[in-house]
């Protein structure tokens, strides 16, 4: 039986990350193993490992490119690849990206396999972005059998800018893969929610979802708030980070404090979702948002920032809006409109919900199935 390595950066459990890679692997016969930094219990790591069937590896692994304990990390993976007589590695995030492919040339590897999350140079990025990243995607492209990437943007950069060894493949795979039938929730849950929050029936309930950091441009959405002057949208933000009391402080002087909600770290995302009315989505740069995906799900009619990702997501679609980033009055333009029709927001959000069926769980773990078949050498009739 071949083995295959998963390689990502930190993991609590195993999750929507890999359950795709997962399911195509099992499909195959190919034994799964994984290696990230698990923050999480051993028997935790136990229970996953029997009801994923796959054998997990926690190692010292950091975050930052730069940190030493890479370092160690790196010597973890060549020990476990020569130990476990690894096959073919499948190699996730920038510092797995980077020791998974050091590791498989080390070690001589069958095949590397790179998935990119949304390259870190891209159309409007800085140039230092450009000098740094490129320059290194570039330089390790030469240790890469096959590329997966997830958006439109970086399946063309990759297909002209990057080559890779042996003439190796680019790919193009809808995401990591999202779980719709976990999204489906009755009235009843949307009402009891919305009761929670303190909202009216009138109420107009906004939502995103992510780290408080500058790349969000949650200042953006708060401005675009207070400029629609509408007392009746309330903006729900989950998530914690260094931007937090800067962007309260901007609701309090714009006077919106009573119309924007911190709500900080969230494990009840999928109920929230249900008792909103709009995804408010102003980031500066994704991949493929899975936030925006799960609102999707939700049925929720979406006003996004019109960069690569969002527009994989959003474009021709009719199921929200695509604003410039930073453009304010744009985004409220378009609060106002969605806020005052709520046939269109219906209308949108069903548009969505057949949108997202491209991006399912089923969908991405058929498109990876195919690309193990193709890059692992695995005998397709022996799996059926």
């Amino acid at each position: 039986m071949s083995k295959v390595l998963f390689i990502s950066n930190i993991a609590k459990r195993v999750g929507s990350f890999s359950i795709a890679s997962i399911k195509a692997a099992h499909e195959l016969d190919v034994e799964f193993h994984m290696f990230a930094k698990w923050n999480a219990t051993d028997d935790q790591i136990e229970d996953d490992e029997r009801t994923y069937n796959v054998k997990i590896h926690s190692v010292d692994l950091d975050r930052s490119p730069y940190s030493p304990r890479n370092y160690k990390a790196y010597k973890q993976l060549i020990r476990l690849i020569r130990e476990e007589k690894i096959d073919y590695i499948h190699c996730n995030t920038p510092v797995g990206g980077i020791l998974g492919r050091l590791a498989g040339k080390k070690c001589k590897v069958k095949k590397v396999i790179y998935q990119a999350h949304g390259f870190h140079f891209y159309k409007g990025a800085p140039k230092k972005h450009w000098l740094l990243y490129y320059t290194v995607e570039k330089w390790l492209a030469r240790y890469t059998d096959a590329l997966i990437t997830i958006n439109a943007e970086d399946l063309e950069l990759a297909k002209t800018k990057l080559k890779l060894r042996k003439n190796g493949k680019v790919y193009y795979v809808p995401g990591v893969g999202i779980d719709t039938a976990q999204y489906a929730f009755s009235e009843q849950t949307r009402a009891e929610k919305r009761m929670e929050l303190g909202l009216l029936e009138h109420d107009v309930a906004l939502i995103s979802m992510g780290d408080l950091i500058e790349r969000k441009n949650y200042d953006t959405s708060i401005r675009a708030v207070a400029e629609a002057n509408d007392p009746a949208l309330h903006y729900f933000i989950c998530g914690r980070g260094p931007e937090e009391a800067s962007l309260k402080q901007l609701a309090e002087s714009l006077g919106v404090s009573k119309q924007v909600h911190f709500l900080g770290f969230r494990s009840d995302i999928k109920e929230l979702l249900t008792a909103a009315d709009i995804f408010l989505f102003t980031t500066k740069q994704e991949g493929l948002p899975r936030s925006m995906m799960e609102a999707m799900a939700s049925g929720l009619p979406c006003i996004a920032s019109r960069i690569r990702g969002n527009t994989d997501l959003l474009e021709g679609t009719e199921g929200g809006f695509l604003c410039e980033t930073t453009d304010v009055s744009d985004y409220a333009e378009k609060l106002k409109l969605l806020a005052g029709d709520a046939a269109l927001r219906q209308r949108m959000g069903k548009n969505n919900l057949v949108t997202i069926k491209k991006f399912s769980i089923e969908a991405v773990s058929e498109e990876i199935r195919r690309i193990y078949e193709a890059e692992l050498a695995v005998d397709s009739k022996d799996t059926k």
